[in-house]
């Protein structure tokens, strides 16, 4: 596919109160790669959709959109753009959907953000705190060159986890704190000795592991005792209003996708090992991790409670200062609405008997691969 430069498309008289509260992780490199989907439909409406995520494995559903041909089979153009400006442009009403985290959409919701959450997309944190292999306690990072937020104060994943887990303080002064583009370049930093630690979500914790060049020392999965939200599928609410069915179809679209990565997880790795370039045995550990290592934590579900939690957690915490109502960024019909599965009943009826949560990574990808052999 056509890799978008979105930086030109900014204007930045609409980002400048928006940039900081809504960069999470970004860039992503695609390729295409069709594959059969599972149903068929007519073309809703001719308009181009631009899609807009990055490059973490949170994200996978918009790469298994396009190369499964689910959009293609839902009558749905869709123009995937993907860099490090894809947060920005979503929170400028640039984009029409994306994949952003809760965290950025909440804040930047209070400074007169166009979008909602359409859909949920990830449960928990799933993000990691990698370090080099010489870091042999945490008190090893003082002083050290690392990629870890300016303010470590308002750093969520640092607050509810890193932090308490190492017994590092929420302090930046203690350490070099430098700024890189996206989460690869990080990850390239670490393997070439010019940082000793960066958090991150995967494939880059298991780039990690698989290569040898850096280990996990933390992770963040739950928020304050619950796994709370970490990121969304959200929508831009002019396209909402001016293309209501067509809408429905992408949200339609967003939980197929993600109903073939908890069917399909092989084919749905190569997937994500061909558009995040990556190895096909790192593409396999985040998918295993996504759907059974650390729970079903896809979900396109719109918990409520869950959501909540989440926001009671950036108040508890002050990790942002003005924090929205739920009701104020919520859809809360549209789910309902594109005729989506109900997302625990799929789980109980097509998952659960055949990934039981618990299973073995090696048990995992034997059943896997009776379903799809490679």
């Amino acid at each position: 596919m056509k890799f978008i430069d979105l930086t030109k498309k900014l204007k930045k008289a609409a980002v400048l109160t928006l940039v900081a509260t809504v960069l999470v992780t970004s860039v992503v490199g695609c390729s295409p790669k069709e594959k059969p989907a599972t149903e068929s439909a007519e073309k809703v409406d001719d308009y181009t959709v631009k899609l807009g995520y990055y490059n973490c494995d949170h994200m996978v559903s918009a790469c298994v959109g396009e190369a499964a041909g689910i959009y293609k089979e839902l009558g749905l153009n869709v123009e995937i753009l993907g860099n490090g400006k894809v947060p920005e442009a979503m929170a400028a009403g640039q984009m029409d959907v994306g994949y952003i985290g809760a965290t950025g959409l909440s804040e930047a919701s209070t400074k007169g953000a166009p979008i909602m959450i359409a859909a949920t997309n990830h449960l928990g944190g799933s993000m990691y705190l990698v370090v080099a292999n010489d870091i042999k306690k945490p008190e090893d990072l003082y002083g050290q060159p690392v990629a870890l937020s300016s303010d470590l104060s308002t750093d969520e994943a640092w607050l509810l986890a890193y932090g308490p887990q190492t017994g590092l303080p929420a302090d930046s002064s203690k350490f070099q704190c430098l700024e890189f583009g996206s989460q690869a370049d990080k990850y390239l930093a670490l393997k070439t000795g010019q940082i000793k630690a960066f958090t991150c979500c995967d494939p880059w914790g298991s780039m990690a592991e698989f290569e040898g060049t850096g280990k996990i020392m933390g992770t963040y999965l739950e928020m304050d005792g619950q796994l709370g939200v970490c990121c969304v599928y959200s929508m831009n609410k002019k396209f909402k209003e001016e293309h209501p069915e067509l809408a429905k179809k992408m949200v339609l679209a967003h939980t197929k996708s993600m109903e073939y990565v908890y069917t399909h997880p092989l084919e749905s790795a190569k997937i994500f090992a061909e558009y995040y370039k990556v190895p096909v045995e790192v593409a396999e550990m985040t998918i295993y991790k996504k759907t059974v290592g650390e729970g079903r934590t896809l979900s396109w579900k719109m918990d409520e409670q869950a959501h909540k939690h989440a926001l009671e957690v950036y108040k508890k915490f002050n990790i942002m200062e003005n924090v929205p109502n739920y009701d104020d960024i919520a859809m809360k019909d549209i789910l309902k609405e594109s005729g989506a599965q109900d997302f625990d009943q799929f789980i109980k009826e097509k998952v659960d008997p055949v990934f039981p949560l618990g299973m073995s990574f090696e048990d995992w990808k034997a059943r896997a691969l009776e379903i799809d052999p490679q």
